[in-house]
């Protein structure tokens, strides 16, 4: 396991080539308000799952490891609850695996289901990253802005806004030790934390503040490469609105020097 997952409370309860099974007990600091678990952290415990199982299938000589393609479709909440995730192996090539996770409540609610693959690099060439298209600059984060650090498990992350408005979104993640992977970049959960939020806040930034009901129906994210040890930042953009439902595209950038680390589409759900 690693540091990130450590800090998240994830512990290990089986692990072969074809199946793995992780714990999540419940933690005040892994919620949203109102004791939900949040979805990055849901996502972060897929990830984790399809990660061991298929670092496993492949063999510990076979990394660094990156999650070129992930979907996740919540289906419910988990409120206050124990999760458990179960991941099993649907195809192992010579370097690529992908891998089928499911998220429940220990009473056996679904809450989420999401579909990986994985890709090994056996020490090959590092990724030539393009740089990420990023934003104008504005830095206007609204009178939301302000307040979503103070999410427990956002907060948690360090993830802050920098800029919320116009169906657009900015946040930042700062790199700190408690994010990391075993390996010493940024764990992916993490990353997937902050593209979640990148892409809800852009949402937010359309509708404004309101008394609403809203979460993520599903996330589509590629990992372009293993992630390294640096601050990140998100870029969030409204493509489409039907009614409810807010399709946004999610760039996510190393800071330093601002390469595309990861991308794709959050659909979020905002009932007004």
């Amino acid at each position: 396991m690693s540091p990130y997952t450590a800090t998240l409370g994830i512990a290990l309860e089986s692990l072969s080539e074809e199946a793995a099974t992780l714990v999540l007990p419940f933690r005040d600091e892994n919620s949203n308000p109102g004791r939900a678990l949040h979805g990055g952290c849901a996502a972060s415990l897929a990830i984790a799952g399809a990660q061991a199982l298929a670092r496993t299938a492949l063999g510990d000589g076979s990394g660094p490891w990156h999650t070129f393609g992930l979907q996740v479709n919540y289906l419910s909440a988990a409120i206050g609850e124990d999760v458990r995730a179960r991941a099993r192996l649907l195809r192992k090539g010579k370097e690529l695996c992908f891998v089928a996770v499911d998220v429940a409540t220990a009473e056996g609610k679904p809450i989420a289901h999401a579909s990986a693959g994985v890709r090994a690099r056996f020490g090959g060439e590092a990724a030539r990253l393009v740089r990420a298209g990023g934003d104008d600059g504005a830095a206007d984060p609204g009178p939301m802005g302000p307040h979503i650090a103070k999410t427990p498990f956002i907060g948690g992350r360090g993830i802050r806004v920098q800029h919320m408005a116009g169906a657009r979104s900015r946040l930042v993640m700062p790199w700190r030790d408690t994010n990391a992977d075993a390996s010493g970049g940024v764990h992916e959960g993490a990353v997937l934390a902050l593209f979640d939020t990148t892409g809800a806040m852009a949402s937010w930034a359309e509708t404004g503040p309101g008394r609403y009901k809203a979460s993520t129906p599903s996330i589509q994210a590629q990992i372009l490469a293993p992630p390294p040890q640096d601050d990140l930042v998100g870029y969030g953009r409204v493509v489409q609105r039907d009614g409810e439902l807010f399709w946004s595209d999610v760039e996510v950038a190393c800071a330093s020097d601002h390469r595309l680390l990861a991308r794709g589409t959050v659909i979020y759900r905002i009932v007004t």
